[in-house]
């Protein structure tokens, strides 16, 4: 029987989740009142890198099926040749797994759940775990690098796989 290892979910901030990324909401003081004062625009929210080796920034929909509590973490990925911003196209919660990089391996990961309505800029080379919504089918507006030279996909299987709680 293969050993088991535990993470306990912990609230998405900035502060937090400043060594991986970026989290995308809205500031306390928009950019902006447009539209004859009906709506607050937020502008520049992220910053975007990538290695372009003709390679450009693409701008993708993905449909990921729900998950749930225990969740069995067995694989984290990353992007070295670009950053990757997940936005969610619904108003609900997801869960967010990352791991700091360790001489090229993921250390030990940590798990953030996500406010409604709040996305994610991963840096680049930050070793994170599959698109996890917990409520319906998660529809995402994804940024990212897309195509050129060079692989932009690694990926760790962990030896031993984690349990991730809700928290």
């Amino acid at each position: 029987m293969s050993e088991q290892q535990s993470l306990v979910v912990q609230p998405l901030t900035a502060q937090a989740f400043a060594p991986f990324g970026e989290v995308i909401d809205l500031r306390d003081v928009p950019s902006a009142i447009i539209n004859q004062g009906l709506c607050e625009r937020h502008s520049d929210l992220i910053t975007f890198d990538v290695d372009e080796q003709g390679g450009k920034l693409g701008l993708s929909l993905f449909q990921s099926q729900r998950r749930s509590f225990p969740y069995r973490l067995e694989m984290v990925e990353r992007h070295p040749l670009g950053s990757q911003a997940f936005i969610p196209m619904s108003h609900e919660p997801f869960l967010v797994i990352v791991a700091p990089d360790q001489a090229g391996q993921p250390g030990e990961p940590l798990a953030f759940l996500t406010q409604a309505g709040q996305g994610i800029n991963l840096f680049k080379c930050t070793w994170h775990g599959v698109l996890t919504p917990l409520e319906g089918f998660g529809r995402f507006a994804v940024l990212d690098r897309i195509g050129g030279d060079g692989s932009n996909l690694e990926e760790h299987w962990f030896a031993h796989p984690y349990t991730v709680f809700a928290g």
